[in-house]
């Protein structure tokens, strides 16, 4: 079965990887913390999917937060001048879809 919301995590993923090579160079931590966040997004969609009641909604929150960790990192890059706004463009786009989903999926 198709989880719309996973899919556009693991996208996400793909949408980071240039970003993210920008943001080693400039930041070692900065760039530890994105890859972590990113990939908490797409683990706890995935173990939520498997789980039920409250403790699947509890995973996909904190997928949630993940995912607004995962916008503030690249704000912060970005006001930094490790990154520009369009290199980041697609990262946002998925990015504001998979918080869109969460949204409806958590309330």
């Amino acid at each position: 079965m198709r989880f719309d919301c996973l899919e556009a995590a693991y996208q996400l993923i793909v949408d980071l990887r240039q970003p993210l090579i920008r943001i080693r160079r400039c930041d070692g931590r900065l760039h530890t913390q994105l890859r972590t966040a990113a990939a908490s997004i797409a683990l706890n969609l995935a173990e939520g999917r498997g789980r039920d009641g409250r403790d699947r909604r509890h995973h996909w929150r904190i997928a949630h937060g993940s995912a607004e960790e995962v916008g503030a990192i690249l704000r912060v890059a970005e006001s930094f001048g490790d990154l520009s706004r369009d290199e980041c463009l697609a990262a946002h786009e998925t990015l504001t879809r998979i918080l869109q989903m969460l949204w409806r999926m958590t309330h």
